[in-house]
């Protein structure tokens, strides 16, 4: 290792704040709000030879699987300044809606690494406005497939033919394509200040350091056979309770994560790539670690994930996957975390596990004349507690990492006014350290239109630990009337959709007297 201590804290710093910045660029340059405020996009910086040197802190479900994305980049000899798009889950991608863009950055003539960028756009085609319709029961019909390839000014105009809202894609992608040249461009200023074989080096050597530190802590955990079983509410085509079941084993410095006896592939969109699933399972481990870790490619060296393919979580293609990615993940972290807690590892409380994805799209201007319009966003809800803290309230939890739409963006954009925005007092577990509580978030349509709803924790509540109680389910209804955790539907103008999100589960026995 040719850095210290010292130099090791420089570097990752020098590298991370290259990846935010690509990030900072992304979202200050797109136009839709899901990226522009929700934030609903992901950065990070990889070496040539495809592995993360850092990444921006941004969203996890994104970022555990971008690897898989310059992976698939790289099986195409990429060029120099050449940038790739892709959203194909079975080629790299996570669901359609995220597209990434892959940037071979030149650096004296040669790739010297790759700049990535993923954004969720609110409509990439499919049966319906939005891209995430419930009870898909194929890849198509979610969307258009984008496999790895050159974006080209031809390919743009063919990913625009097959979505309702090309001029909102076209800047977005735009803003993707600056945020990789400002990632290539940092990239090369940095070489010229320390030389490139230097920035090579300390590429290595922070890989080489975040792994000897994630196997030291790993070393302090090590536990075999820890197991639990926790379920999806259905998948938009089947009603019924589908599991995830795990295996952990955690020795000699790696995390093993097994998932036989998981469900198979559903028919409806609840299943996820091997990839997510290793995202999810590297956002657990990553708790697990110091904070001072870098999260780079060394650590996914010490995760290994395991499944049946052909499985909920190692689906085959063409099996639909819009909800696997928002939901299917949540559970798999959720699984992952109760089997550490049956094992008596100190890990927090189950948080609300959904991301309560709630698609909007309809025709004309504000619900007016011609074109179309497309609103997607997900909800936060309550964390789980932890032994010593309680649960923060309202916050997105798990595998999600993004903001809220505020209100005026959302009624200045969108034929929708919200009604309610608070925190769902009271639907935290009780515990010693009770659990962060829900919020309730109310529509009401203007104006006729789609809606879609994808969620969990509608029956299954969050679980406590050690003692502590369950959060509270959350509930969807419409004009009052109940939903089931996944549906598309009709709405007309005066209809309103209220959210209650679930609460964490709370941490250890109450104490006599105190808190809830």
């Amino acid at each position: 290792m040719s850095l210290d201590a010292v130099g090791l804290e420089v570097m990752g710093h020098a590298f991370a704040s290259i990846a935010e910045e690509m990030g900072l660029v992304l979202i200050h340059s797109a136009v839709s709000p899901n990226i522009r405020e929700r934030r609903d996009c992901s950065a990070a910086l990889f070496d040539a030879a495809g592995a993360m040197i850092a990444q921006a802190a941004h969203i996890p479900v994104h970022l555990g699987a971008l690897h898989e994305s310059v992976a698939a980049v790289r099986v195409l000899a990429p060029a120099p300044g050449d940038v790739f798009i892709l959203n194909d889950p079975y080629a790299g991608g996570s669901h359609l809606p995220d597209i990434t863009l892959v940037g071979a950055v030149e650096v004296d003539g040669a790739v010297g690494g790759y700049g990535v960028v993923r954004a969720h756009h609110s409509d990439v085609g499919g049966i319906q406005a939005g891209s995430m319709p419930a009870g898909a029961r194929e890849l198509f019909a979610e969307g258009v497939v984008v496999p790895p390839l050159r974006l080209t000014p031809e390919v743009e105009r063919f990913l625009l033919a097959n979505v309702r809202t090309p001029e909102a894609r076209r800047a977005d992608l735009a803003a993707q394509r600056a945020a990789v040249e400002r990632g290539a461009d940092g990239l090369r200023a940095l070489a010229a200040r320390h030389g490139w074989a230097a920035l090579c080096d300390a590429a290595h050597d922070l890989q080489e350091y975040a792994e000897r530190r994630a196997r030291e802590a790993l070393a302090r955990l090590e536990a075999t056979g820890l197991t639990a079983t926790d379920w999806l509410e259905g998948d938009g085509v089947d009603d019924r309770d589908l599991a995830i079941h795990v295996r952990v084993d955690i020795r000699d410095g790696a995390f093993h994560a097994d998932f036989t006896g998981t469900a198979p592939a559903a028919r409806g969109n609840v299943n996820c790539p091997l990839a997510v699933a290793r995202s999810a399972v590297l956002f657990v481990v990553r708790t697990l670690l110091p904070e001072d870790v870098p999260t780079n490619g060394g650590v996914t060296r010490v995760v290994r994930v395991t499944a049946p393919e052909g499985c909920l979580v190692h689906a085959r293609f063409p099996s639909a996957v819009a909800a696997g990615n928002v939901e299917t993940s949540q559970r798999i972290a959720d699984t992952v975390f109760l089997a550490l807690a049956n094992g008596g590892l100190p890990v927090p409380a189950q948080g609300q596990g959904t991301m309560n994805n709630v698609t909007f799209g309809g025709t004309g201007e504000r619900g007016r004349g011609t074109g179309g319009w497309t609103y997607y966003e997900t909800i936060g809800g309550g964390q789980g507690a932890s032994p010593g803290a309680c649960g923060p309230s309202g916050v997105h939890v798990g595998m999600s990492n993004t903001r809220n739409t505020p209100v005026e963006v959302l009624e200045m954009e969108y034929p929708l006014r919200l009604k309610t925005y608070s925190l769902r007092r009271g639907s935290g577990g009780a515990g010693r350290w009770s659990g962060g509580d829900g919020v309730i978030r109310e529509f009401e349509a203007l104006a006729p239109m789609d809606a879609s709803f994808l969620s969990e924790r509608r029956r299954h509540a969050p679980s406590g630990v050690g003692g502590g109680a369950a959060g509270a389910p959350g509930r969807t209804l419409v004009n009052g009337a109940p939903l089931s955790p996944k549906l598309s539907t009709r709405l007309a103008a005066g209809d309103v959709v209220r959210i209650e999100t679930p609460g964490g589960g709370g941490w250890g026995q109450p104490e006599p007297g105190g808190g809830r």
